[in-house]
């Protein structure tokens, strides 16, 4: 079904360019660009150095693909970081660890000037994913983009007319300031609806207008690139059935309102079958400017036909909130271990408090901070147990083929985990739990847990996808099967990425969200791994 007619385009800005993939040239650079009217450097990506854009190109592949993404780093604006990473998130990189993209766990920085070819294969995966920056809060300055593995035998296939690069959707918050400039968790200044969008107060500029042909169905893939808000997503007079949630699918559910959260991904099929006219899609964050009016926060659903005007729809009330409890997976449910609460292999509570005085997270007793080697190369290197890698506290060895069982703050995993209590539930689910990769941590009083198996070895960053909060420390690396990951052998390019990066200039921000003066590079050291 992606193959047929497609109808329409997203933005005048997102929809200006091809997907690439899965081999190509990923090229990061800066430029000025004013999404929602404010002008302002970003930190973008484009497939070649004239055709960088927020969001990022779409990269694309289809299940059984290798992926090989050579990222070329010519940043220049020092208002920012120029050194970088990139995530490929949701990715399980079986066997290719060194390519998970998280500075100070698997690589050391790309130095600006140089590049880094990033190469893994997806034998098994397929759905909605997306790429960043991983180097402290660099994709917040606007690098981000869409990932979509296509399966040309999706169980869903005969639900819907259209899958293609133009129904993508992401949601994300922009920020008038640079990432380093923007002080301790700053607020938003708008709501970019793929790529465009406005703020309060600013001009009328145009809204990302979603066209589609009456009476046809469409998957829509809608990605939360967000740095910290969560969003409550609904389109006016329609009905969204969810049929895939971050690359899993799922019984069909359907639903007029649904929270994502950042980092989360959702498939729905919406079916046009309302009268000819233009309809409003809102994403109302929990953080920053609230609210509609004006055209804050929104874009546009066009049927073709309609005139090219501002929507004159209301929001009602939503009737049937998606609930994650309601979500159940379309094959294999059912969470691996002994169905009981603490009855996995191995049972961890991950305890989160925030230090006042010194404004950082702590998980269970220890802030993260990107350690001098990658634990990586450390583990490569010779450490052996959790005791021995650093940063101390933050590393936590996990044993391989077990079942685990965590209660966790959020954020991202080399797996697809059971959640086996979702937030604002009390109730545990081992028969059919959604499978995800990211999970709200919910309010205070919430034990969200999750089961997974240890068949993926490599130390795996865990962490809250709030931005602003993972570079206060509130992360974890879980080292799953160190005596596997000692036998990792990355290619000699990766052996390059830490002496190259620590003989680039420091990068110095008089402000960091951190609260305090940040030279980077200061301590990242240019040790090669030693020869087994």
């Amino acid at each position: 079904m992606r193959f047929t007619r497609i109808i329409g385009a997203f933005s005048l800005l997102a929809g200006a360019y091809a997907a690439i993939g899965p081999t190509a040239n990923l090229h990061i650079g800066n430029k000025v660009i004013s999404p929602d009217g404010f002008s302002r450097s970003a930190v973008l990506a484009g497939s070649n150095a004239d055709s960088l854009t927020f969001p990022g190109p779409v990269i694309s592949g289809s299940k059984g693909s290798t992926f090989r993404l050579n990222v070329i780093n010519a940043l220049t604006d020092t208002t920012m970081l120029r050194s970088t990473s990139i995530h490929w998130h949701g990715m399980f990189q079986q066997g290719s660890n060194w390519a998970d993209g998280a500075v100070g766990v698997t690589q050391c920085p790309i130095a600006p000037g140089h590049s880094f070819l990033y190469q893994f294969s997806v034998p098994d995966q397929t759905g909605t994913y997306w790429y960043h920056a991983h180097h402290s809060t660099q994709y917040c300055d606007g690098l981000r983009g869409a990932l979509v593995v296509y399966d040309l035998d999706d169980p869903h296939k005969n639900e819907y007319d259209f899958d293609a690069e133009s129904t993508i959707i992401t949601l994300a918050d922009w920020y008038h300031k640079t990432a380093p400039s923007a002080g301790l968790g700053p607020n938003s200044d708008s709501t970019l609806i793929n790529g465009l969008g406005r703020y309060a107060g600013g001009p009328a500029v145009p809204l990302t207008v979603i066209q589609v042909e009456p009476h046809k169905r469409y998957r829509f893939r809608l990605i939360s690139i967000s740095c910290e808000p969560n969003y409550v997503f609904s389109i006016d007079g329609h009905t969204m059935t969810i049929i895939e949630v971050d690359g899993v699918s799922v019984q069909p559910l359907a639903v007029d309102s649904l929270q994502i959260f950042a980092g989360q991904r959702f498939s729905f099929v919406l079916n046009a079958n309302q009268p000819i006219a233009n309809y409003w899609i809102r994403a109302q964050p929990n953080v920053g400017p609230k609210g509609f009016a004006g055209g804050v926060n929104s874009a546009i659903l066009r049927y073709i036909g309609a005139p090219e005007a501002d929507p004159t729809t209301t929001q009602t009330p939503p009737s049937s909130r998606m609930l994650e409890t309601n979500l159940h997976p379309l094959s294999n449910p059912g969470a691996p271990g002994i169905p009981s609460p603490g009855a996995a292999d191995v049972n961890i509570n991950l305890k989160i408090d925030f230090n006042f005085t010194n404004m950082k997270f702590t998980v269970n007793g220890a802030t993260f901070a990107p350690p001098t080697l990658p634990v990586l190369l450390q583990i490569m290197s010779g450490a052996q147990t959790a005791q021995d890698l650093l940063p101390s506290g933050s590393v936590y060895a996990l044993p391989p083929n077990k079942v685990i069982e965590i209660s966790i703050p959020g954020g991202g995993s080399p797996h697809n985990f059971d959640v086996v209590r979702s937030a604002g539930s009390a109730v545990y689910n081992y028969v059919d739990p959604v499978k995800r990769d990211v999970v709200s941590a919910g309010a205070k009083g919430d034990n969200v847990t999750i089961r997974f198996a240890t068949d993926n070895a490599g130390p795996w960053i865990f962490h809250c996808h709030n931005e602003w909060h993972l570079e206060m420390g509130l992360a974890i690396v879980m080292a799953e099967d160190i005596p596997t990951i000692a036998t990792s052998d990355p290619p000699p390019a990766w052996d390059e990425l830490c002496p190259t990066y620590k003989a680039s200039p420091p990068e110095t921000f008089p402000r960091s969200v951190m609260g305090e003066l940040r030279t980077r590079n200061d301590g990242l050291v240019g040790q090669k791994r030693l020869s087994p």
